[in-house]
């Protein structure tokens, strides 16, 4: 699915997730420095009921939001390294795990192992952004 929409129009984005992803499961976000992942981040946050501040987890890798919302920042954290933190266990969580800058390695095994995963790509274009969401291994 392809959705265009401004960051006023977030709210497009989040609905057809909502509708279209199941209660657990894995979203990979991909894009370039400021494309909005962590915006997009927010309003799923916001849109779920989370009041507090939604920031990136860049230094602490992981934040957690209310019930069944991780968010993840793997910024130049191969797997190996993500697997050694223990935070692979993590991932048994119910609820939606949102990973930016995840690398394929460990998209490849959550699926390997059974994960519901999904690829969202948010590409810039002006004042609006290009999103494309989709099973990863689709």
């Amino acid at each position: 699915m392809e959705i265009t929409a401004s960051l006023q129009e977030l709210d497009k984005v989040v609905t057809y997730l909502q509708e279209t992803i199941p209660a657990n499961a894995i979203l990979f976000f991909r894009g370039d420095l400021a494309a909005g992942k962590t915006t997009l981040v927010q309003a799923i946050a916001k849109a779920r009921g989370v009041e507090g501040e939604v920031t990136s987890p860049t230094f602490s890798l992981q934040h957690c939001y209310g019930e069944g919302i991780y968010h993840y920042d793997l910024y130049r954290l191969e797997h190996e390294e993500f697997m050694a933190l223990g935070l692979f266990e993590e991932f048994e969580k119910e609820g939606w795990h949102l990973v930016e800058w995840g690398s394929d390695a460990l998209r490849d095994l959550l699926e390997h192992v059974g994960y519901a995963v999904y690829l969202l790509e948010i590409s810039s274009h002006g004042a609006e952004r290009k999103y494309m969401i989709g099973e990863a291994d689709a």
